[in-house]
């Protein structure tokens, strides 16, 4: 078997990895001149972080170039081992074409290792419900080829739904067109955006208003949650209060449901803004995005 590694956009709590006995990727971000990787929250002042995106300040992220790859993946080759990397969208980074670069250069010294990558198609903890399954699965003993042949069908049913509170993050980060950022400002139209089968960004429908948006987050989960074997996660990016009445909703709805509450890390946050709320869940399938029904 290998060694289960992941990335910090899968944003699973730093304890819960621990208690999985995971290895990570720190996924850096920068904002204020300062560069940063994502520790799971561990040290993380999230407050610092989102103060400063309100203030004004424009966080970045990058993608991890071959040598940064190659500085992770050789201690593990070194001592004979493989990994199996169940990594964030590919859609949505450049930093996989680096990896790619990196394994060509690593299988020329390490011919007999290798380094197989699953593709969650998914970010946030879309992508960390599917890691945190793979891990419960390895604890028990199942093999690579268990587990690959597990996330191929589990993540066709990982259901992501977020709504953010400022448009205008989407739009510069090329998520949404200028003319829609602006227009729906205006107009108080919230977008419920999902993650598609293709890993892409997607709008799934629109609601008007915020309190109409979250609404609409807790009755996706009234009426596709299935099962309780899996969490249910609400993330907020600073807006606990709105995320904890979200939890609230939800729990009335769906009592059965074992719902987890956490903050939307800076690299995601990065992209989304402050005031994003999100729900994550197992349903019977993948949302279909509006464009695509």
């Amino acid at each position: 078997m290998s060694i289960l590694l992941c990335d910090s956009n899968c944003e699973l709590w730093f304890e819960r990895v621990r208690e999985l006995k995971l290895d990570y990727i720190s996924m850096p971000y920068c904002y204020n001149n300062e560069e940063y990787g994502y520790d799971l929250g561990e040290n993380t002042d999230f407050k610092k972080f989102y103060s400063a995106v309100r203030g004004g300040a424009i966080p970045k992220t990058m993608a991890l170039n071959p040598e940064n790859y190659k500085e992770i993946l050789t201690p593990y080759f070194k001592a004979g081992e493989d990994v199996l990397y169940i990594s964030f969208s590919h859609t949505m980074s450049g930093t996989f074409a680096q990896l790619d670069k990196a394994l060509e250069e690593l299988k020329e010294e390490f011919p007999e290792r290798k380094c197989t990558v699953f593709n969650t198609n998914s970010i946030s903890l879309g992508a960390g419900l599917q890691v945190e399954a793979a891990a419960e699965l390895k604890l028990k003993g199942a093999t690579d080829d268990e587990i690959l042949a597990f996330l191929n069908e589990f993540t066709h049913r990982v259901a992501v739904y977020f709504v953010v509170d400022d448009l205008m993050h989407l739009k510069r980060g090329g998520r949404l067109s200028a003319g829609a950022a602006v227009a729906g400002t205006l107009l108080s139209i919230k977008p419920i955006l999902t993650v598609s089968a293709d890993g892409g960004l997607n709008v799934y429908t629109k609601a008007l208003g915020r309190k109409k948006a979250m609404r609409s987050l807790a009755d996706k989960v009234k009426c596709e949650l299935k099962g309780t074997e899996y969490s249910v996660y609400i993330i907020d990016a600073d807006c606990k209060e709105e995320g904890d009445e979200l939890e609230k909703m939800i729990k009335s709805a769906r009592p059965d449901a074992k719902t987890v509450r956490q903050p939307v890390g800076p690299v995601i946050g990065s992209h989304c803004g402050p005031g994003t709320l999100g729900v994550i869940f197992v349903a019977d399938k993948r949302p279909i995005p509006l464009e695509k029904k």
